[in-house]
């Protein structure tokens, strides 16, 4: 049930993150959710998008783009809603390399995305805990 985040390493000047974003709408792909991390000399931008394929069809110029399988939990965006979800984590001993978040105001909950060690003892843990997982079909 993990979704699929495409990662895209960018060199770190002025308007390459316009350039691959414009190059995606133009392309009619929407950006659902996107976090970036930059270095010195390059940044990896991090998307979850509506067509993860149409992603590496589009950008076909030399331009590095990775495919990696991450959890996304639908939450309440409460007071301690992360720390709870965490807790199911910790629970389960697996391990978070990186998260990012984001919201959805209108229906009152919060999305995080992890990448993590085990999709599979996350995604079990989770549900059993009665939180709601992202598919890529609610994508």
């Amino acid at each position: 049930m993990a979704i699929k985040q495409i990662s895209i390493l960018l060199e770190n000047k002025q308007g390459k993150l316009a350039d691959i974003t414009r190059a995606l709408a133009d392309a009619g792909i929407n950006l659902r959710a996107m976090s970036i991390a930059e270095t010195q000399e390059y940044g990896m931008l991090r998307l979850i998008v509506s067509d993860p394929q149409k992603v590496k069809d589009t950008l076909q110029d030399g331009t590095v783009v990775v495919e990696t399988e991450v959890v996304a939990v639908k939450m309440s965006d409460d007071k301690g809603g992360l720390a709870d979800v965490l807790k199911v984590f910790d629970k389960a001993n697996v391990n978070i390399d990186y998260a990012y978040a984001f919201t959805g105001h209108a229906d009152g909950l919060a999305y995080v995305v992890f990448r993590v060690d085990d999709n599979l003892a996350a995604e079990a843990m989770l549900k059993e805990a009665g939180f709601k997982l992202i598919t890529q079909a609610d994508l």
